[in-house]
């Protein structure tokens, strides 16, 4: 992907006969990464605990089928730690820097960067369409949390929403929302 991304950024600033070049670059890309996909799917197809697991995070409003697919294949962990572990292998756990007299703000760092990644665009789309994001997002901006505070948050919410749902095996129960 990244690779495809480079070409097409290199294609802007060329002509001629070099122009061909990476446009049929570009095409070769885009044929292996679907190649990929087909591959990707037909063995998640295949096995019935990675197609029950695959189902039932694509049940949650905001997670589809990218990033169902990064945190099956990235986060193998989810659904057999706890929240707290999960969160902090992630990176999206609060951690502190306090010393005796000062305290600090949280922060996030560390874990898999490119599931917080994911996770992250995944988020974004559960704030607009999964109510129970919605409501924790915008309890967070009008208690004064700044937006990239309170999408943090949200991440740490689905992340362990996640988590509990492939522990107990159950699928996605949209449930009524009290502000």
């Amino acid at each position: 992907m990244a690779m495809r991304t480079a070409e097409q950024n290199r294609l802007a600033g060329t002509s001629g006969r070099l122009t061909q070049d990476i446009e049929a670059h570009i095409a070769w890309l885009n044929a292996r990464i679907t190649t990929l996909d087909d591959e990707l799917e037909t063995m998640l197809r295949a096995s019935p605990l990675w197609r029950e697991h695959d189902d039932l995070l694509q049940s949650v409003p905001g997670i589809g089928p990218v990033c169902a697919r990064t945190l099956l294949l990235e986060l193998p962990e989810l659904g057999t730690l706890t929240r707290q572990q999960i969160a902090a292998l992630v990176g999206v756990a609060p951690l502190n820097c306090d010393s005796e007299t000062l305290r600090g703000r949280r922060t996030i760092w560390g874990g898999r960067a490119h599931v917080r990644t994911v996770l992250y665009m995944g988020t974004l789309v559960a704030t607009r369409f999964n109510p129970r994001i919605t409501a924790f997002y915008q309890r967070l901006l009008a208690a004064g949390k700044m937006k990239k505070v309170a999408l943090t948050a949200c991440m740490h919410k689905l992340l362990t929403i996640l988590n509990a749902m492939l522990k107990q095996q159950k699928a996605w129960q949209a449930q009524e929302v009290q502000n």
